[in-house]
């Protein structure tokens, strides 16, 4: 959230606390969700956010997770984020899905690592339990809070709000 530059003007130290901008990711093999945001004190801004799509199912998957690979890899050249957060892998009824989305986060993880960024993980409950008040919120409960926090028009899709939901959790939790 902050850096603090120690600073000295006539003797007397001064702490001049410098943004910082953070990548959340909401990681999945079809698609995987990024938000980008500005944070200064407990002011935050909203930069960008979108998706990344894996491609058609029918790709082998090495090429589904290359292709992650390097639409992260894209994002994180173009915003030039400082530190990186993403939603741990919860477990499904369908251990084939799991293990499919632990791949797709293994290959976003691995570009944001190759990046030098430090990576924070949260569970889907605490970001919803950060952002809404609740762990249990529903997605457009999520929608509807990132919308207002980031005083946005309007809110953007799934994805990129649970994304951005994911950057504002951990840029409050940081201790840097």
């Amino acid at each position: 959230m902050k850096q603090v530059l120690p600073w000295s003007l006539l003797g007397f130290a001064i702490s001049v606390i410098k943004p910082m901008r953070w990548i959340g990711i909401d990681p999945g093999l079809r698609t995987t969700g990024f938000g980008i945001i500005d944070v200064d004190g407990q002011q935050l801004r909203y930069v960008a956010s979108g998706t990344i799509q894996s491609g058609d199912p029918s790709k082998g998957l090495p090429e589904r997770l290359g292709t992650l690979y390097v639409g992260i890899k894209e994002v994180l050249e173009q915003y030039q984020p400082e530190a990186a957060a993403i939603e741990e892998v919860f477990l499904n009824v369908n251990p084939r899905s799991t293990l499919m989305l632990g791949q797709a986060r293994g290959a976003v993880i691995a570009a944001l690592v190759s990046a030098k960024l430090p990576v924070a993980e949260y569970s889907a409950l605490r970001v919803k339990q950060s952002i809404v008040g609740t762990g249990r919120a529903a997605k457009a409960q999520m929608q509807e809070m990132i919308k207002r926090l980031l005083r946005l028009n309007r809110a953007p899709g799934t994805d990129a709000s649970d994304a951005l939901g994911i950057a504002i959790c951990a840029a409050h939790h940081f201790k840097g």
